[in-house]
């Protein structure tokens, strides 16, 4: 509304300038008209004593050398001349406005009629036009502008509430949504304009949170379920080795209570880990050649089932050397938890990847159950009878660790037993291309 009352302020004072200037120029040209033809008449000795004039170039005088007027219309005064300026012989047309004479404020044009010093001098010119002389062209424009500012000013603030009636509804929606309701959105106003964009991005970002609260949550709960179980087992033990010294074995309570420690012990390196996977910094890249990697991680495994590595060439990649072996480590645990007789690690650079697949000779993973291993805390019924003290979170550190890295980690079709594959992009690869189309999960 202020911009509206000063753009056209500016606008009326531009115009009332532009009128008020016009109306001089042709005032000015219209008395140096009627001048030049009075000052030929002077010089050609023709000039009556009532010199004939009609508005609005009213007023001629023709003034001496003296100062004395010789010659006058009837409007003008025979005695008293209508300036006193007179032009000099080198700029014989001269403009001029005069206040303060009988007829108030007068504009005149003065042309000295010849060159020479005693030259006459012709004024011709009108009394100033009202609308140079008053505040009327001021107050018209004034007026006149007045329902356009009332107009632009009611369509403003119309156009504003309808603009920021959305802004508001968004508002009081977004004060409405809670920590412990994330379910609310914000409604979508229609069009494509800034405002829908806004109100659609922050739709998005609470689908974000509320998915991310959701896992939060969950997580919560099967940590506190993860770690209830092995603390009431252990606090169970500990309370009958105390009612019943007699009976209960003081060495095997302890060596029960420290394999339960072992496992709390585990479950918490497990969820520390996961929890500096999510909110640490980014570790700084290395080169890290991942057969190597792989011949490194299994060469130390100690175990019933045997490891069979395959790489035949370095395949290198960019990463954290720590968190891959950590990978490679935890797939070849799980896979020696299910195998039969053998593991087999094969490392190979495929269409610009580093590929690592581990492979077991056991019963394998249904393919319902495939990304389900995934999640945290789950433990398939083989998995809980072969290893009862796994703490269900290898695999879901696994995947957090691939997908920092820029790679994946699925469970893929397998003629017999589990494959577990891990796609990272090759350093002397080009970019990585999807897996083909007969590869399983997500």
């Amino acid at each position: 509304m202020a911009l509206s009352v000063v753009f056209l302020a500016t606008v009326g004072a531009s115009l009332a300038a532009a009128i008020r200037y016009k109306t001089e120029a042709d005032a000015f040209e219209d008395n140096k008209r009627v001048a030049g033809q009075w000052s030929a008449a002077v010089r050609a000795g023709t000039v009556p004593r009532t010199i004939p004039a009609r508005r609005p170039v009213d007023l001629v005088q023709v003034v001496d050398a003296r100062g004395r007027v010789t010659n006058a219309s009837r409007a003008a005064s025979e005695q008293l001349p209508l300036s006193r300026v007179r032009p000099p012989p080198d700029d014989r047309f001269q403009n001029i406005t005069e206040c303060g004479t009988s007829q108030g404020c007068v504009i005149l044009m003065a042309i000295r009629a010849t060159p020479t010093p005693g030259s006459p001098v012709v004024y011709a010119g009108m009394t100033e036009p009202a609308i140079l002389a008053t505040n009327e062209l001021d107050i018209g424009i004034a007026v006149g502008a007045a329902p356009i500012v009332g107009l632009v000013g009611w369509t403003s603030w119309t156009m504003l509430g309808r603009t920021l009636r959305p802004v508001q509804t968004i508002s009081a929606r977004m004060a409405e949504i809670t920590g412990t309701d994330l379910s609310r959105r914000v409604p979508l106003p229609p069009g494509r304009d800034e405002i829908t964009m806004l109100a659609r991005t922050a739709n998005e970002t609470l689908a974000r949170l509320e998915t991310a609260v959701k896992q939060q949550r969950r997580f919560a709960s099967d940590a506190s379920h993860e770690l209830r179980s092995p603390l009431a087992g252990l606090r169970a033990r500990l309370e009958e080795a105390l009612a019943y010294p007699d009976d209960v074995d003081p060495r095997e309570a302890i060596r029960g209570a420290l394999a339960t420690t072992d496992r709390l012990e585990a479950i918490i390196a497990d969820l520390l880990e996961l929890a500096r996977l999510r909110a640490a910094d980014p570790v700084p890249p290395e080169r890290v050649d991942l057969a190597a990697l792989a011949t490194e991680a299994t060469g130390a495994r100690v175990n019933a089932v045997p490891v069979r590595v395959r790489a035949p060439s370095a395949v290198p990649v960019s990463g954290s050397r720590i968190q891959l072996a950590r990978v490679v480590e935890n797939l070849v645990v799980n896979a020696q938890r299910h195998a039969e007789g053998e593991v087999v690690v094969r490392v190979e650079a495929v269409d610009g990847q580093a590929v690592l697949t581990v492979e077991d000779d056991g019963d394998g993973i249904a393919p319902a159950d495939r990304e389900r291993v995934f999640d945290r805390f789950v433990r398939l019924d083989d998995a809980r009878r072969r290893d009862p003290a796994g703490t269900g979170l290898g695999l879901a550190i696994s995947r957090e660790i691939a997908v920092a890295h820029g790679g994946t980690l699925r469970v893929e079709d397998s003629p017999r037993g589990a494959r577990f594959v891990l796609r990272l992009r090759s350093l002397d690869g080009t970019p990585a291309r999807p897996p083909a189309a007969g590869a399983s999960g997500a």
